[in-house]
């Protein structure tokens, strides 16, 4: 009896035991099921990312900011710390005279004295938000080495040095907590110093290797500023490193990159996109890469045109980043502002063809905000509390629009032709939504004005739509028009002027 009780005793273990082990496997299973990796580390892989979702494609209005330890000297504009280390020019002078020798002051010596005192990131994202913002964030490092967020990584950042806060984080929580998106901004992977044999490569590399000046020094902690190190290490430990901690920390809806991204190695390009897509496929987040060059590819990433933009409708979805300064894109002594207008003529021209319009502020060091720049973006944002309709969720129409001012071809190079743009109320540009299209004129229309918007003549538009409704917004009138497929819409304007910075159209075609 006893050796049948054993038996059984054992039969039952066994079966318990081989019961818990399949639960067991069954949870490992399932673990590994949830934890996969739904991307690689392959083009392939990262292509079937959705470079653009909806709630990107309907933002159309992003800012964010060039703030750091350029903003001290406050002066030419933010590529001061390379400059100021090259003799017979503006900087070098100015640094001289009011630092000392940049042998003796180094850029990192500005650390201490960028203390953000006044900074509120709650005000800041109720500036963008009023604006008309429906994403904001940091440049989280530019060039000169210095980190915007509490890094473990690097010395220099807002915690351990100026400001003695986490900025990143704070500037998340601020945004994110009124409904914006967040993005974080990155000019890094121009930091590492990379010499060739003909010496310093003024194009790649932004601190000058001169001996004697602390980016020539051998000390790790300076090295961790100036980009001085061995390129495989700094690569992946600092480059990369920082992207994951980024990501990591404060989990940004959209990452966008600056110039010179082609020269980080391919391979840490795709571990970066697989990671990012990945963290945030975790967090049910549809991520945004922006990019400006050909440094990753457009099925997984967004192309961005700096200080320019297209001059036809984009067959996918891009971006203008642009400053509202008419200068340095940092804080700088006088710097001169865009007028409002004009900000909102290029976000609607930018619109019309399918673009999002990332706009640059330029906070002064101790956390505030110009009033000149902080009136643009106000008189901005109270025109699409009014007008928003015709932007956010919007589409091109067939054509962007018509008119005599005209877009130059070409990228960055081309910036101060459109710079010099200036729009009129003899232009007008198009967007489209629903059975709704909006023509919108760049400026005040006159009182009882004839207006003809020949983007609807036959021979233009080829399929004639059928119109219910003409209505100026924000006039109560009754509108009198006519469609002629010679010669299009003809409109007339309501008794009294509706609208200065620009009038909005709306025609409500048949369902």
């Amino acid at each position: 009896m006893k050796t049948s009780i054993l038996k059984l005793s054992a039969y039952l273990l066994l079966i318990t035991t081989f019961s818990c082990i399949q639960n067991a496997n069954k949870e490992t299973a399932e673990v590994v099921k949830v934890e996969a990796p739904k991307f690689t580390e392959d083009w392939e892989s990262l292509g079937k990312h959705n470079e653009s979702p909806e709630w990107f494609k309907d933002a159309k209005l992003g800012i964010y900011f060039h703030w750091g330890l350029y903003s001290v000297p406050a002066f030419g504009n933010e590529w001061y710390p390379r400059w100021m280390h090259f003799e017979d020019n503006k900087f070098y002078k100015h640094h001289v005279e009011n630092y000392g020798h940049p042998s003796e002051f180094g850029y990192h010596d500005f650390a201490p004295m960028f203390k953000a005192e006044k900074f509120d990131p709650d005000a800041w994202a109720k500036l963008f938000k009023d604006a008309g913002a429906q994403f904001a964030g940091p440049v989280a490092e530019h060039h000169d080495g210095y980190a915007m967020w509490d890094s473990e990584i690097t010395p220099w950042n807002t915690m351990d040095t100026g400001p003695k806060r986490d900025i990143t984080g704070d500037l998340e929580k601020a945004i994110k907590g009124n409904g914006l998106k967040f993005i974080t901004a990155f000019h890094h992977a121009k930091n590492l110093q990379r010499a060739t044999e003909l010496g310093q490569d003024v194009r790649i590399s932004h601190f000058p290797n001169f001996e004697g000046m602390p980016p020539t020094s051998d000390d790790p902690k300076l090295q961790l500023m100036y980009g001085n190190m061995e390129h495989e290490k700094w690569y992946k430990d600092v480059w990369l490193g920082k992207m994951k901690e980024v990501i990591d920390n404060y989990h940004p809806d959209i990452i966008w990159f600056d110039y010179v991204l082609g020269d980080i190695p391919e391979v840490y390009r795709k571990e970066f996109a697989a990671y990012y897509l990945n963290e945030a496929a975790k967090k049910d987040q549809e991520a945004v890469i922006v990019r400006k060059q050909h440094d990753m590819p457009l099925n997984m990433s967004v192309e961005d045109l700096e200080q320019s933009r297209k001059n036809k409708i984009g067959t996918k979805t891009w971006m203008t980043d642009a400053t509202i300064s008419n200068g340095s894109w940092c804080y700088t002594k006088d710097l001169g502002v865009k007028e409002s207008a004009d900000v909102l003529h290029m976000l609607i021209d930018i619109v019309s063809k399918n673009g999002v319009l990332l706009l640059n502020v330029s906070p002064k060091a101790d956390g505030t905000i110009p009033e000149n720049q902080t009136a643009s973006l106000l008189e901005m944002g109270q025109w699409l509390k009014s007008y928003g309709e015709a932007i956010y969720g919007t589409e091109a129409w067939y054509t962007f629009g018509e008119g005599p001012t005209k877009e130059p071809d070409g990228h960055y190079k081309n910036h101060q032709a459109f710079h010099k743009l200036k729009y009129s109320n003899k232009d007008i540009r198009y967007t489209t939504k629903d059975y709704n299209i909006y023509a919108i004129v760049m400026g005040e229309v006159e009182a009882n004005k004839e207006l003809l918007l020949e983007s609807f003549a036959k021979e233009n538009v080829l399929d004639m739509t059928s119109i219910e409704k003409v209505e100026f917004m924000g006039s109560g009138e009754a509108i009198e028009w006519s469609l002629s497929e010679e010669k299009g819409l003809s409109i007339k304007a309501p008794s009294k002027p509706v609208e200065e910075m620009a009038t909005v159209i709306k025609i409500t075609i048949s369902q």
